[in-house]
């Protein structure tokens, strides 16, 4: 299992809404990929403008399967991807 958590920080706070929208589409959609163990997106209640994405993928290639699949190419990718500064951080789980 490959563990992704994602920090994004909207670079305009105007565009926290608009983000939250698009991101629980990306999230609902992500759910439903083969491969697809656990997709959560986060909202912090002390920084409005940081959102983080703990995703729990079965494998790499569930991962470059995510990356062709509609969540990432129509709503990630262009329209999530340029109004967030985006710092990512894979992970595997200690046993």
């Amino acid at each position: 299992m490959i563990c992704l958590t994602i920090l994004l920080t909207a670079k305009d706070e105007a565009d926290i809404p608009r983000l939250r929208d698009l991101l629980v589409q990306a999230m609902r959609k992500s759910r439903g990929e083969p491969g697809c163990l656990r997709f959560d997106v986060y909202h912090s209640t002390a920084e409005p403008r940081r959102f983080t994405l703990v995703e729990h993928w079965a494998d790499q290639a569930a991962i470059d399967a995510h990356r062709l699949a509609e969540a990432y190419t129509t709503i990630y990718k262009p329209q999530v991807m340029p109004l967030v500064d985006r710092e990512g951080h894979p992970s595997t789980l200690l046993d």
